[in-house]
């Protein structure tokens, strides 16, 4: 890249498409995505819960396609910032870039803790979980502990995430059919309903279920995307990470349909619907209700669900973070790498420390405020999610009309994608707008904390680009790419 040293590459090679799918898989956190989300959505819909996190399946698909195509011709680690600025401009996509880095500052804090807190109840250290000053302490050192081993090397943060995978789905497996079982055999202890396929209609529950449902589904999808931003790092570094981040939804969607069919059934509607929010009830109160004095397995399921993608969201944010500094679009020293490891120290670190200050001085503003925070990351998602779709499309546009292969899924496909969750988007705006929407009903200058949030991050990146372009503009005399036409055709696309 312009202005960088020949020897400041990452570790190419350093881990295979099984690792990048697996991390992929990790950093959408997906036991403890169940537990956050599968309440409010039985809540909004009932005994369709299944259909609707079917339906919020669709888009992240379209979307994963877009990874896979704009990663074939530009394999950055950078992703949608690279992306979008090759196809749509340096304001896009440094806006793009930001949207990216701040979601993981937002979120690392909130996975590490629920990481500390599960881990916690099933040691049965109760009283430790409940103390706030222990829980935000040992916060600290598990996102200090896991900024480490991403410095270290990639290689060590893959084989970490296969042992926590692992221990994830073993003991997700194990609660679902467990669930089931004691479903059939009449033993469940709540109001159990034998699982139908019809509980897959996504319009089950009306339309306007369905849109508020989509809102929460959605995003149990997010963070697969990881997989892609080790694309430089990667064997098979054209192919392998788009493919693993395709294949991670799919993992997922067969892991959330699993797991959402033995809950609901397990458990029934009201129970789910009265304990919406409550992100322990799925997964303490009732993995004690399921599992008996077994339940641990559960709270360490979750409990390695938010360890591991506590690890895996430092990844994008810190890769995108280098891409945009050797591209002179952030403070060059963001761009160094580690003469040993060869993974981004500075930005790694820089991320975690933002995270870190991001997630104390949170919690001391409000009991709700991290909860207002988390929400108004359904604002960046959908943002550079949507962006990267349409990037797509423009950037492969003198090709789309070629065969019908280009036309459906590398130009009709990620619109679509992209089109549904602008309007997601759009809906997540107004339903924020309203402060009786908001954790604990709060109000922030007459509108709900997580618009208030979202809008001050909007704000906060458009001051900081605008800086830097009057600081250093080199990055916005870039030119736009043009496509290979070797990699649409001749089998290739």
């Amino acid at each position: 890249m312009p202005g960088t040293a020949p020897d400041a590459s990452l570790k190419a090679n350093a881990i295979g498409f099984l690792d990048a799918l697996v991390i992929g898989l990790n950093s959408t956190s997906p036991a403890y995505s169940l537990a956050a989300v599968i309440g409010p959505i039985v809540a909004l819909v009932g005994i369709y819960a299944p259909g609707v996190m079917l339906a919020s399946f669709v888009p992240m698909l379209l979307i994963a396609a877009a990874f896979y195509y704009l990663n074939k011709v530009d394999q950055d680690c950078g992703t949608t910032f690279s992306w979008v600025t090759r196809a749509m401009g340096p304001w896009a996509g440094w806006l793009g870039g930001w949207a990216i880095t701040m979601t993981g500052v937002l979120v690392i804090g909130s996975l590490a803790d629920v990481a500390v807190h599960f881990g916690l109840l099933a040691a049965g250290l109760d009283g430790w979980a409940s103390n706030q000053l222990v829980r935000q302490g040992l916060s600290v050192v598990v996102i200090l502990a896991m900024t480490a081993v991403c410095v270290i090397g990639t290689e060590m943060s893959a084989r970490l995430q296969d042992v926590l995978i692992l221990a994830q789905v073993f003991f997700l497996l194990v609660f679902a059919v467990v669930a089931i079982y004691r479903v059939y055999a009449g033993t469940s202890s709540l109001d159990g309903t034998p699982p139908s396929l019809s509980w897959l209609n996504p319009f089950g529950a009306g339309g306007s279920a369905l849109t508020g449902g989509l809102l929460l589904g959605v995003f149990i999808y997010w963070g697969w995307e990881s997989a892609v931003n080790l694309t430089e790092e990667v064997e098979d570094s054209a192919t392998a990470p788009g493919k693993a981040g395709i294949w991670s939804t799919v993992v997922l969607l067969v892991t959330y349909l699993s797991v959402g069919y033995a809950v609901v059934a397990y458990a029934g509607t009201r129970f789910l619907a009265e304990n919406a929010g409550e992100e322990e009830a799925v997964f303490a109160i009732l993995a004690h209700e399921v599992m008996g004095g077994w339940d641990w397995m559960v709270l360490l399921a979750v409990s390695t669900s938010a360890l591991a993608s506590t690890q895996t969201t430092i990844i994008p944010a810190s890769r995108t973070a280098l891409s945009m500094a050797r591209r002179h679009a952030l403070p060059p020293h963001l761009a160094h790498i580690h003469p040993r490891f060869r993974t981004p120290e500075v930005s790694t670190w820089w991320v975690a420390a933002i995270a870190i200050a991001w997630y104390l001085v949170v919690n001391q503003i409000s009991e709700n405020a991290l909860l207002d925070s988390l929400t108004a990351l359904s604002l960046l998602i959908a943002f550079y999610y949507a962006l990267t779709g349409v990037a797509c499309a423009v950037y492969y546009r003198r090709h789309l009309l070629e065969n019908a292969h280009n036309f459906l899924l590398i130009g009709l496909g990620p619109l679509v994608g992209a089109g549904l969750l602008a309007w997601l988007l759009v809906e997540s705006v107004s339903d924020m707008s309203d402060p009786g929407n908001s954790a604990g009903g709060a109000s922030w200058f007459g509108l709900g904390p997580p618009l208030v949030i979202g809008i001050g991050i909007a704000v906060a990146g458009v001051l900081l680009m605008c800086f830097w372009r009057v600081r250093d503009g080199r990055f916005w005399q870039e030119r736009r790419g043009v496509v290979d036409p070797a990699l649409v055709h001749g089998g290739k696309s």
